[in-house]
């Protein structure tokens, strides 16, 4: 009995919605990686990227539990000496709630170039309006 292995070229790509109002991040993040990885499928294959195209709405009302919006630093470095920046999560929910959403869930894709590819098929938008009406995608249901 032979394993059957994706090819890149019979994978069919869906676009799926999927609304982040109230949802915990966390939780989120990873049903999204999942889906954006391919597991949901019965093709899946570790070493090809067989997911789908994810679209989240609502970013802005995403939930972090306990006493993560103030006491959660969010941080990067900017390539200068010394500048390490830093923001609690409460100010970035208010200014870039996209960028909390997109570092979640890339953080739990692989941080390799099968990663970054599928990093690309994700598009977080802060409000309920999205521009992908013409790919028709469906709304997804995450039971969270």
């Amino acid at each position: 009995m032979k394993s059957y292995v994706a090819k890149p070229l019979e994978i069919e790509r869906k676009w799926y919605v999927v609304d982040a109002d109230g949802k915990t991040l966390g939780r989120l993040a990873s049903e999204v990686a999942k889906i954006l990885r391919g597991k949901h499928k019965p093709i899946y294959t570790p070493h090809v990227d067989t997911g789908d195209f994810v679209i989240i709405v609502n970013a802005e009302k995403v939930r972090l539990t306990g006493k993560k919006l103030d006491q959660k630093m969010f941080r990067w470095h900017t390539g200068y000496i010394g500048h390490l920046k830093e923001r609690t999560y409460r100010d970035m929910l208010q200014n870039k709630p996209e960028t909390v959403v997109e570092a979640a869930i890339k953080g739990m894709l692989p941080h390799n170039s099968l990663g970054s590819a599928m990093y690309t098929k994700l598009k977080v938008y802060a409000g309920p309006e999205h521009k992908h009406e013409a790919q028709k995608p469906e709304v997804l249901e995450l039971n969270l």
